[in-house]
Order: C-alpha cells, then sequence, then structure tokens
C-alpha cells in the first residue's frame, strides 16, 4: 500500500490560502488550525514558515504593503502625491479581504512595510511642515483610508448576514426607529436619512470630499507657517 503523499507547500500557497480564508470567514474566524485544514496538512507544518499567527499577519500585510508601492505611481507635487498615494491604497486594501484591519494590526518590522511608510513620508518630504506633523500628515491619511475601506468592508459583512438570517434590511427598521422620535432628537438625520443621502457613504464621491478636507487642512497649516 502506497504512503499518501502530503501536499507540497510554500510560503506562497499558505499566503494565498490565507487570502482565500480571510475572504470566506473573516479575521475574527481566522487560525492556524483552519488555515491548515484548508491546505490538507496539519497545523505545526505552519510553523516551519511562521512563527504563529502574527507573524503570518505580518508578512500578509508586508505583501500589501509591497502591491501599493508596485501599483503607486506619481511625480506630481505633495498635494498630487497624497491623492494618488490615498486612491491606490484604497483600490488595494479593497481588493484584499481584512487587508486593512491585517496593516492596522501589524508594527513596521517588515521590509516593505517600512518602504511603505518611508514612500508615505517622502510626498510630504518637500513642504515645510516639521518632521513631527509630516509624520502626523501621513498617519492622518493612511488612518482615513483604513477606516473608509474598513467601514464600507463591515457594512457589506453586516447586510450579508442580515439577508441571509432573513430578518428585514436596515433601512426598514431605522425608518421604524425614526418615525418613533421627535423632529428635535432626530430630525436633521431623518431628512438626510430619507433624501438618501447617507447612500453616499463608501462611494467615490465621499471618499473624494474626505481626502479634500485632509488636503485642504494640510494647505492650511503650510500657509500659515509661512506668514
Amino acid at each position: 500500500m502506497k504512503k499518501k503523499q502530503q501536499p507540497q507547500i510554500s510560503e506562497d500557497k499558505i499566503l494565498e490560502a490565507s487570502w482565500d480564508l480571510l475572504g470566506e470567514e473573516g479575521i475574527e474566524k481566522f487560525s492556524m488550525r483552519r488555515l491548515a485544514d484548508r491546505l490538507g496538512i496539519q497545523a505545526p507544518s505552519l510553523y516551519w514558515y511562521f512563527k504563529g499567527k502574527q507573524d503570518l499577519y505580518q508578512r500578509l500585510a508586508n505583501q500589501v504593503s509591497k502591491i501599493i508601492l508596485e501599483e503607486f505611481h506619481s511625480e506630481g507635487d505633495w498635494k498630487e502625491q497624497l491623492t494618488a498615494l490615498a486612491v491606490t491604497v484604497r483600490s488595494v486594501l479593497s481588493r484584499y479581504p481584512c487587508s486593512t484591519q491585517l496593516m492596522m494590526m501589524t508594527l513596521p518590522h517588515e521590509p516593505d512595510i517600512i518602504r511603505y511608510t518611508n514612500r508615505m513620508l517622502l510626498c510630504v518630504e518637500s513642504t515645510p511642515l516639521e518632521q513631527e506633523e509630516k509624520i502626523q500628515v501621513v498617519t492622518t491619511l493612511a488612518n482615513y483610508v483604513y477606516y473608509f475601506v474598513l467601514d464600507d468592508y463591515q457594512h457589506e459583512r453586516n447586510v450579508t448576514a442580515i439577508l441571509k438570517e432573513q430578518k428585514p434590511l436596515p433601512g426598514e427598521e431605522m425608518i421604524r426607529l425614526l418615525d418613533s422620535m421627535s423632529e428635535a432628537e432626530a430630525g436633521l438625520f431623518r431628512s438626510m436619512f430619507t433624501n438618501g443621502l447617507f447612500k453616499l457613504m463608501g462611494t467615490d464621491r465621499a471618499f473624494d470630499f474626505g481626502l479634500k478636507l485632509i488636503l485642504l487642512g494640510i494647505e492650511q497649516v503650510i500657509k500659515e507657517q509661512e506668514k
């Protein structure tokens, strides 16, 4: 009787399977055991490649950072560079499930994460801002993009879960709730909701407007320093 062959695995195959698992079950249910089952191997085999789940998360975040660097191209002024960077980061994070959480949960202890952070800082190197202000600029921009993508991702998951459980859609419940509240308590909110303004959340238009607010704020700080 032939001995059953163990599946051939590699770091690349583990990373690919990790993205698939994150896409199907989310980061909350992700575990090394589930990943091993998906690959058809025993969990201890994974530890030849990664010290643990956090080490794997670091490598996944590093992979995302590398893709951002490969896709980001801009030679304009600091505003054009920051705009292109924000658009690129949003695009990449939207394609890789749970990548936003991974970027927020990991430390810059990987080469491409460091390169990505350094490239962000280079976008504002030409400005007269102080070094600590430059760090604050890129941190604020990154946090804005991360939260925007994460909020959109979570909304889609919530709607999918509600539909799967055959519960009323959030909009229907919201209308009932707003109808039970007074004008003073929820008048402006109700007006915006019934006019469909909240449907703009998560759209390109909303993203561009938020980005514009950040860039105008940076520009104002620079003007005040140049006086």
